[in-house]
């Protein structure tokens, strides 16, 4: 029998993707910078509460998350109609390309940023453009020219693996001259929350333009990376069609019930932010020291680092230290000069710095 797969599919090469298990010999006592969690964790609330939820992980899921749904809508100030909720962030990226692009559809991408947009894009064979930037704020002229008619833009804000933060009114600009273009804007949050002392989220925006969708996660947030969960926002129109394809039972009964208790403890929020600043400074000021790095300004909890050594052997060099940290030049739009490190406490750190010091 001869099989004849999509076209698509037999030329999808799926994205890289930092974690221990994104290497080739995954060692669990890895102290992991590549991934860009939640520097404390789950709030041990949250655990406590998983604990007494134990006796019902026989039980299926609600297939609609609908307590979680109405548990984010009192998180988020947007109606619950308005939510959608997912197996992860990714989940809902594959699920939007799936339902609003095809091979009809043009995509803009900025790069370097969170690989996703473009593997999903292209599985719904689209015609995808590339806009190289570092900071696309300094380029938002020349991006806004680029907008496709009829189309789709992914911004990442802030950006991975940059960490840029593109401000409020100039996300404004973007979405206005793309509602004129009927295109529409995905705009991926996931970090935003992880932001010390700033509110550029245009979560409140929902009900001004109809062409956007916001991404968010609580895997990064609030340390869930373990059991995946991720929420949308937009127009009920386009969350009443992601509701409609998703798969039955997309989200675990243990997720939902992490997501709706890790929320009620959201002033651990401002607790991991201090945090963040205060090791983010650390972190840059002490390679700052040596001639070899060079940090990138960024906005949230983690770094963009450029490199004089060769980003593989670097990370190579750093396993045997039992540390981890993720080799950029898997993003399109970066090379082998460069590694992104996540923001940590102190004592991993002081362990991070050391090892980059001894190199």
């Amino acid at each position: 029998m001869r099989i004849h797969p999509n076209k698509s599919a037999q030329s999808h090469i799926p994205a890289s993707h930092g974690g221990k298990y994104g290497t080739k010999n995954p060692n669990p006592q890895m102290i992991d910078f590549s991934s860009n969690v939640n520097p404390l964790g789950c709030h041990p609330g949250v655990k406590r509460y998983l604990k007494k939820q134990l006796d019902l992980i026989s039980e299926y899921p609600d297939p609609s998350s609908s307590d979680l749904r109405a548990n984010l809508a009192w998180f988020t100030g947007i109606r619950k109609k308005q939510i959608v909720v997912g197996n992860g962030a990714t989940e809902i990226i594959y699920n939007f390309c799936k339902t609003f692009l095809n091979k009809k559809t043009p995509v803009l991408i900025p790069i370097p940023t969170f690989s996703e947009y473009e593997v999903s894009a292209k599985l719904c064979e689209c015609k995808i453009s590339f806009f190289k930037t570092m900071n696309l704020s300094k380029n938002l002229q020349k991006f806004i020219m680029k907008i496709p008619r009829n189309g789709c833009i992914f911004i990442c804000n802030p950006n991975n693996p940059t960490g840029v933060l593109i401000k409020k009114k100039e996300m404004l600009k973007i979405i206005s001259a793309a509602k004129k273009k009927s295109s529409l804007v995905f705009i991926d949050e996931t970090f935003i929350e992880l932001v010390p002392e700033s509110n550029e989220s245009l979560i409140k925006y929902i009900k001004n333009y109809e062409n956007l969708f916001i991404l968010r996660s609580l895997t990064k947030s609030f340390g869930l990376a373990g059991i995946r969960i991720g929420y949308g926002v937009s127009n009920s129109q386009i969350i009443d069609l992601l509701q409609k394809i998703k798969i039955p039972w997309n989200v675990s009964y243990m997720a939902q019930r992490a997501a709706s208790a890790a929320i009620c403890y959201h002033p651990f929020l401002e607790k991991t932010c201090k945090l963040i600043k205060k090791e983010k400074d650390f972190i840059s000021l002490n390679l700052a020291k040596s001639k070899k790095f060079t940090c990138c300004d960024s906005s949230t909890n983690f770094i963009l680092v450029k490199t004089k050594i060769k980003s593989r052997l670097l990370q190579k060099k750093l396993q045997r230290k039992k540390i981890l940290i993720r080799d950029c030049s898997t993003f399109r739009g970066l090379n082998q000069n460069y590694i992104r490190i996540a923001v940590k406490t102190r004592k991993e750190n002081i362990k991070l710095v050391k090892a980059l010091e001894a190199i």
